[in-house]
């Protein structure tokens, strides 16, 4: 049979056998298909070498002194690094019992000795192949896993890898933080759009990483607004105290970008605390997470209602953080929809 070795180029193969005239004849024959090979005279020796570089394809001797070849196969099926090894197993029983318990344990084929050198190289092919294919298929969804948590919050993302459904929560208590840049509007006006965007895209992906740092959840952007949560999806007591630091860092950001007369950018921020709030996950094509409640709702207002440069908070939020920040007494002030209402000023962090 002449086979071409492009079709896996320089797959690397274990050979498991401890039968040296065995161990030598496979290796042999592989080597000849230009295949890479590796050998193994004993089950401890092929569990080393597969776990120090795990091969493309394993041929696995089934009767070895000391740790046989299901004992080795049980252990790599074990660990992570070496569980996608496909395994071929070997052996002189030709008894179906035995065939049986190398496909359960995770054996993807079995030749019985003496075996045909047309059989072994068809075989190594054709689950080299299938590997292939199962490495394609798994990067293809490891992408997919990526775009989702570009999209989604990280156990929301579980979630629909284990149920493929996201179910509605309701929360007791959370925090809610939305901010936007002052002026964006006249100052964008007259820059290129790819300015504009470049400038956006610098700027929330700083604030992306300190959500991350502080562990709170972007919900979303709209425009030159940014929508934080804390406490969604991931329950925590502290999740006032972990907006407020979002929100002062956000400030200290913020500073650090510049307008194209040389003027800095700001912000304006508002905070609100508790609940119940609905968070879920809406669309089938084009997923969004999102947020509702009037504790959201009165957040909104808060930075709507604001001023540039400061984090307005509501007397909810106050109660939460007094002990540990600086706060000022903003007054009353009447919030739309919402009637007259108590506000404060988050200045900073107690000493």
């Amino acid at each position: 049979m002449n086979r071409n070795p492009t079709k896996s180029p320089r797959a690397n193969i274990l050979v498991v056998d401890d039968t040296p005239n065995n161990l030598r004849l496979l290796s042999t024959l592989l080597t000849e298909q230009g295949y890479e090979v590796g050998k193994a005279l004993n089950g401890q020796l092929a569990i080393k070498s597969a776990q120090a570089a795990p091969p493309d394809l394993i041929l696995l001797d089934i009767k070895m002194p000391q740790m046989n070849g299901y004992e080795v196969c049980q252990q790599l099926k074990s660990h992570d690094q070496t569980k996608q090894i496909p395994i071929i197993f070997i052996s002189a029983i030709d008894e179906v019992l035995d065939k049986v318990k190398a496909f359960q344990i995770g054996g993807v084929d079995y030749i019985t000795k003496p075996f045909q050198r047309e059989e072994v190289l068809a075989r190594v092919e054709n689950h080299l192949n299938i590997q292939a294919l199962n490495n394609a298929l798994r990067q293809e969804q490891k992408k997919s896993e990526n775009l989702l948590l570009n999209t989604l919050p990280k156990t929301i993302v579980e979630e629909l890898k284990q149920h493929q459904r996201a179910i509605p929560k309701e929360y007791d208590e959370a925090s809610f933080l939305f901010s936007d840049i002052v002026e964006f509007a006249a100052n964008s006006s007259s820059m290129p759009p790819t300015e504009v965007v470049d400038l956006l895209n610098q700027v929330f992906s700083a604030f992306d990483q300190l959500a991350q740092h502080h562990g709170v959840e972007k919900i979303r952007t709209i425009g030159d607004a940014y929508f934080v949560a804390g406490g969604v999806p991931l329950v925590r007591p502290d999740h006032a105290a972990a907006i407020a630091e979002m929100a002062l860092d956000m400030q200290q950001a913020i500073a650090q970008f510049r307008w194209p007369n040389g003027q800095p950018l700001a912000l304006r921020i508002g905070i609100n605390t508790g609940g119940p709030v609905v968070a879920a996950v809406l669309g089938t094509k084009k997923f969004a997470y999102d947020v509702w409640g009037d504790t959201v709702n009165i957040a909104s207002r808060m930075e709507t209602q604001g001023a540039p440069g400061r984090i307005h908070v509501t007397t909810a939020t106050y109660e939460q953080l007094q002990d540990k920040y600086q706060l000022q007494k903003r007054g009353v002030i009447n919030v739309k929809s919402k009637g007259e209402m108590t506000t404060y000023w988050l200045v900073g962090r107690r000493c």
